[in-house]
């Protein structure tokens, strides 16, 4: 995996990156972040986007913090850094002049000269897919980028994509970033799955703990009343979410683990999965995911997880 995916040299857990400059400003990032290093954490994922949904924000905070922070503390060489453009999917947003500038402003502000991962962060079907193509590859041709990635593609759009760069003799999307949890897994498992495994396509899925529903500590709707993530608390409930936390807490039973470790130690036994991202805002709440990366699941229960809800979910 490693020697395939520089990117992701063998790291089981990505930092989610989206909180720095939302729900966490500059000097408590700078605290988890140190936090995270001190743990063995080596890869964190942005976007130039993040938090543009901040009033007063214009997107490119989150970026601006981890570069800042990695310069504070001379760790770049020791970090794997991931970041993407085309946020909510604007038309013509991955034509290849747009990418190169945007990869110079993530550059900027993350205090770098490259980056190990660059996302599209939405298919932009405006833009012709050839076009995409030679534009990504070139980033990996000038130095800027080590390895290219999709986010919230489809296996159709994919498999072109891969096909297509095939025949041109170009660099591929050889990581994907879905949505994919225990409680929202109809978008990645079935023939995009088939398609990851079969072209050696690199999983990291976001919403591991499905907005935190899948801590535990949500265990009805007024557990989550005025949350930022309200919207999507709902959703995961909706999808099932209580009957799949009775199953977590049989098998955290078993295990002594926490239910997030579980989570994430469920999505670490799946095919092509290399690495969950995930955040936390508190220093206990970081020490408690990190050490989802040293459980295995049994065989046994990897199903009884599963058969908690249907794949359609």
């Amino acid at each position: 995996m490693a020697e395939a995916h520089p990117s992701i040299g063998g790291i089981r857990l990505c930092f989610g990156g989206n909180v720095f400059g939302w729900t966490l400003d500059r000097d408590q990032s700078f605290e988890i972040l140190d936090a995270f290093y001190e743990a063995g954490g080596r890869m964190i994922d942005s976007a130039e986007g993040y938090s543009s949904w901040i009033p007063g924000n214009k997107g490119g905070e989150s970026e601006t913090i981890i570069g800042e922070w990695m310069e504070s503390r001379g760790v770049r060489k020791d970090m794997l850094i991931a970041t993407k453009t085309g946020m909510g999917g604007p038309p013509y947003a991955l034509k290849p002049e747009k990418v190169a500038a945007a990869i110079e402003g993530s550059l900027e502000r993350l205090r770098t000269d490259y980056v190990d991962l660059y996302y599209a962060h939405r298919d932009d079907k405006t833009t012709p897919l050839d076009e995409v193509i030679s534009g990504y590859d070139d980033l990996v041709k000038n130095g800027k980028a080590r390895e290219l990635g999709a986010s919230n593609y489809t296996v159709e759009r994919l498999g072109a994509v891969t096909k297509l760069a095939d025949r041109m003799g170009m660099t591929s999307f050889t990581v994907l970033q879905p949505e994919f949890n225990l409680v929202s897994r109809a978008e990645y498992q079935g023939p995009l799955q088939d398609l990851c495994v079969d072209r050696d396509i690199a999983v990291l899925p976001y919403y591991g703990l499905a907005a935190g529903f899948l801590s535990g500590k949500f265990r009805k709707p007024e557990d989550w009343a005025g949350s930022s993530r309200a919207h999507a608390l709902d959703k995961f409930a909706g999808y099932g979410g209580f009957e799949v936390l009775a199953v977590m807490d049989a098998v955290a039973a078993e295990t002594g683990a926490s239910l997030a470790q579980i989570a994430l130690a469920w999505l670490n036994a799946q095919p092509a999965i290399a690495a969950p991202i995930v955040s936390a805002t508190k220093k206990e709440q970081l020490v408690d995911l990190l050490g989802a990366a040293n459980l295995e699941l049994s065989a046994e229960q990897v199903a009884r997880l599963d058969a908690a809800l249907p794949v359609s979910a």
